[in-house]
């Protein structure tokens, strides 16, 4: 299966209201396929301007690495020069912290969501919610 655009907009309406719901600070939300390709984009505002390419590092991260942003978080702490060599590969458009969070279909990558505005934790719990509500398995690493 695919993440359609339709999908994709699920979920991002999905974590807006979660992130609000949860009283979560002001966030931006990126939704990306399988390719790392953008599929939708959501800036809240009273976010910063660099918040876009924020939540989509961490959501390309995932794609790029074929793990949750947490699993490359933990692993830029035991290997800070792995992470570094992969991030100087993707051309610097990684941002290895919680809140990238892979979208699975019966075990398939089909995309990841990336939140940022909050702590990496609640970003990481919205983007989780908005894609289990979505009908899908969220891999946060």
């Amino acid at each position: 299966m695919t993440l359609t655009l339709d999908k994709a907009r699920q979920i991002l309406d999905t974590a807006l209201k979660g992130a609000r719901e949860r009283g979560m600070k002001p966030v931006t939300i990126a939704v990306l396929d399988a390719a790392g390709s953008l599929k939708a984009l959501a800036r809240e505002d009273e976010t910063s301007p660099m918040r876009p390419d924020i939540a989509h590092g961490k959501a390309y991260g995932a794609i790029a690495m074929g793990l949750g942003s947490r699993a490359i978080f933990n692993r830029a702490q035991e290997q800070p020069y792995f992470v570094q060599a992969m991030n100087s590969l993707a051309g610097g458009r990684l941002v290895p912290v919680p809140g990238g969070v892979l979208i699975r279909d019966n075990g398939t990558i089909i995309g990841a969501v990336g939140i940022t505005g909050d702590s990496s934790d609640n970003d990481e719990a919205c983007a989780a919610a908005a894609i289990e509500a979505a009908g899908f398995t969220p891999d946060a690493g």
